[in-house]
């Protein structure tokens, strides 16, 4: 798959494609299901499926400071897209001229000039150019003009509500792994460097890897989580080479040790080894508990034996 950082990437003499555009964070279920409709009609038509995304998120230049939790990175934005059959991701600038671009400017600068798009497909809820001034009807009507055509899926919905990134951003800041993950289609992923922290699971027997998280990630509530480790290179990119190892993974501030700051700490099962300086993402599978201050070390040490017995169990 290729990967575009901005509209000017696009080769010479590209031809026609199907593209499908929106900020996609975390390409959940809802956004796969955009995807899916993407590549049929680029199947149909025998042409490439190209995603259309922003960097930053909207929001950060829209209104400053109301940066959503990230549910991934570009990087792994771009892998999962892969994983979903697109043929390439364009990376687009999100600036405050971006931003003002209006609905009839952004759709020609985006799609038309330079994408040559045969079709567009969206979500039934985008929208687009200056203030979120167009919408699918617009689109549809642009495209008659420019010798595209354009549709808007049907959001997908359980229980009556919509797969969203704003709803699974609330799932992951409540703990709720197991609704988070549904929704995703795939456990929740938190990628980062590993950094020395107090190395106080050493001295306790119970050795962890001290994730210093990428900047707004989403990390979940505060307690005790069971998943995986993987590994990655240093743009990012998931490592095939390297197998996933089963974790036990705290998140907290250490209270029993009267800590104050906020760590993502990975317990990787019967490892040994130095991963200092690695970069890894930390996959959360089930949440087995709150985060609890005991009484003593002796009673910390038993319940991180409990823990690590349990993801055992569990994923072993």
């Amino acid at each position: 798959m290729q990967r575009w950082r901005g509209l000017d990437a696009i080769p010479t003499g590209w031809g026609r494609c199907v593209a499908t555009i929106g900020v996609f964070d975390g390409v959940h279920r809802g956004h796969q299901q955009i995807i899916g409709r993407a590549r049929k009609v680029a199947d149909e038509r025998g042409l490439p499926t190209v995603l259309v995304t922003f960097t930053p998120h909207p929001s950060e230049v829209v209104r400053p400071g109301s940066h959503p939790a990230l549910l991934s990175t570009n990087t792994r934005k771009a892998e999962l897209a892969e994983e979903h059959g697109v043929d390439v991701v364009v990376f687009v600038p999100f600036t405050p001229n971006f931003s003002r671009l209006s609905p009839q400017q952004f759709v020609h600068e985006a799609v038309v000039a330079d994408l040559h798009v045969s079709s567009v497909v969206v979500g039934e809820n985008f929208r687009f150019g200056h203030k979120a001034g167009g919408d699918v009807a617009a689109l549809v009507e642009l495209g008659q003009r420019w010798g595209f055509d354009a549709e808007g899926v049907e959001l997908l919905s359980e229980g009556g509500r919509p797969i969203s990134s704003t709803y699974i951003r609330s799932c992951v800041a409540s703990g709720d792994l197991a609704a988070a993950n549904h929704a995703l289609g795939r456990p929740h992923r938190v990628d980062g460097v590993v950094i020395k922290g107090d190395q106080r699971g050493r001295e306790l027997g119970y050795p962890t890897a001290n994730l210093r998280a990428e900047t707004l990630v989403a990390v979940p509530a505060d307690g005790v989580y069971s998943g995986r480790v993987v590994s990655l290179d240093e743009w990012g990119n998931t490592r095939t080479d390297v197998p996933a190892r089963t974790a036990a993974i705290s998140i907290g501030t250490n209270p029993t040790f009267d800590g104050r700051h906020r760590s993502v700490e990975a317990y990787l099962l019967d490892f040994e080894g130095d991963l200092y300086g690695q970069n890894l993402g930390v996959e959360f599978t089930h949440r087995l508990r709150g985060m609890v201050k005991f009484d003593s070390i002796a009673d910390l040490v038993v319940q991180m034996a409990a823990d690590v017995d349990r993801t055992r169990e569990l994923l072993d």
